[in-house]
């Protein structure tokens, strides 16, 4: 039975460094989904999500392809006030529109409620996050008159169905509990990012950057937000909520940190 592979921080970083010094190595799955993290933990020597450093459970790795625009899910979590299931009760039937598929994939009616918005700018069905940290929370804002033009039948569907002013009461997230959800999600973090080429239909990857990011930072976190950087995004449809979740920019990650140590 082959022994687990232990490494002290200082080890690790050696190994990291050895694997960037390779240059660019194939994808070691079959299918390029994930295959950036897969290979990392492979050349590694060790198991999916699992970074052996003793007494040191607070550590993980992440991987992420340089200069991509995708969005990384951080963690999900449906907003307050609790006694009410805001997306499916509110959002939903009241600031929804047809689905897409209604009457093809969706029975007839089927109404959608996609939004990915931020603190930055609102978005073209006029919702913003704002965030307020008087009352130190983070919440949904709706303004009828940020609107654009080519929504105009939906917002009278709005105004038929709920009124064209602030949502009342407005979904929010407790800035502790906000804290906590993200704090156990986000842990100390060696974060390595790798360019990517193809060749022959096949990816391949040069870790070239590698961080150590440590102690979450919520401040950072909700200036991310404010920024444009972290997302909230909504996702639900009649026949089902996708949950709500906070998903970030790419190359974003250190600002969530109160201390970076850049290693290559």
């Amino acid at each position: 039975m082959k022994k687990p592979v232990i490494y002290t921080k200082p080890a690790l970083i050696s190994k990291l460094k050895e694997i960037s010094e390779m240059g660019f190595v194939p994808n070691a799955r079959r299918c390029n989904h994930g295959g950036i993290g897969n290979t990392l933990e492979d050349l590694l020597g060790i198991k999916e999500n699992n970074l052996p450093i003793p007494n040191a459970a607070e550590w993980e790795l992440k991987a992420q392809r340089l200069n991509s625009t995708s969005l990384t899910t951080l963690f999900h979590i449906e907003p307050s006030p609790r006694a009410v299931r805001f997306v499916p009760q509110v959002l939903l039937p009241l600031y929804g529109w047809a689905h897409q598929e209604d009457g093809k994939k969706y029975p007839k009616g089927e109404m959608s409620f996609r939004q990915t918005i931020h603190g930055n700018s609102r978005s073209d069905r006029g919702f913003k996050v704002v965030i307020d940290r008087n009352e130190r929370k983070i919440l949904i804002s709706f303004d009828s008159k940020s609107v654009d033009p080519k929504h105009k039948d939906w917002l009278k569907l709005v105004k038929k169905n709920a009124g064209l002013d602030e949502l009342n009461p407005q979904p929010y997230w407790g800035f502790d509990d906000l804290e906590h959800k993200a704090g156990t999600k986000l842990l100390n973090t060696f974060y390595v990012q790798a360019e990517v080429e193809i060749r022959r239909k096949k990816e391949f990857y040069h870790y070239t950057k590698i961080m150590m990011l440590q102690q979450f930072s919520f401040e950072g976190f909700l200036e991310a937000l404010e920024e444009g950087k972290i997302l909230v995004d909504f996702d639900a449809r009649t026949g089902h909520n996708h949950g709500t979740k906070f998903r970030m920019k790419q190359n974003c990650l250190p600002m969530l940190y109160d201390y970076k140590r850049i290693i290559l």
